[in-house]
């Protein structure tokens, strides 16, 4: 593991955490890391989560709840959303707790607001998903929201997203 990611960010309290989720899934270690450290406000991992890896969150100082939302089929679906802040877990569980999951342009702000996304990002995938965009095609698929072209914001966190990503992939 390089010097530099280590001094970048002090893992020594979540490493074992960290190991433990990697092992669970990569993406969602990934993710609980760029929370851990404040990058990202707010995650939701969609899949199941068993009590061990709720655990896990929580033993990286990470407040997490799972909450349930209704597919348009009416069935019943469980998300997990973790953060620093239990403000952030708040706000997502008093908008979509027992609600449909749906795309609205005023879900998709909220939602991108609160995951951390830059806010030009936001308006223009609404507008117009996938537009193509200027990023290094390696830089885009370690970010969990779609560049918008010539973002003023994401060139400043891709160089955290690296870091962070290749802190975990050496662990």
């Amino acid at each position: 593991m390089s010097k530099q990611y280590e001094s970048d960010f002090d893992i020594s309290l979540i490493k074992d955490s960290l190991i433990a989720l990697k092992k669970i899934d990569f993406e969602l270690a990934y993710l609980a890391f760029l929370t851990h450290e404040g990058i990202k406000p707010l995650s939701r991992w969609e899949n199941f989560l068993e009590d061990n890896a709720f655990q896990l969150l929580k033993e990286m100082n990470l407040y997490a709840e799972r909450i349930t939302r209704i597919v348009k089929t009416g069935r019943e679906v469980q998300e997990n959303i973790f953060s620093c802040n239990p403000c952030h877990i708040d706000l997502y569980a008093n908008k979509f707790v027992n609600k449909p999951v749906e795309k609205s342009p005023e879900t998709q702000l909220f939602e991108g607001f609160l995951f951390g996304y830059p806010p030009c990002c936001i308006e223009k995938y609404i507008r117009k998903p996938y537009v193509a965009n200027n990023m290094d095609e390696k830089d885009q698929k370690i970010l969990f929201h779609w560049a918008c072209d010539n973002c003023k914001i994401t060139p400043f966190l891709i160089s955290s997203y690296k870091k962070i990503f290749n802190l975990l992939k050496n662990l």
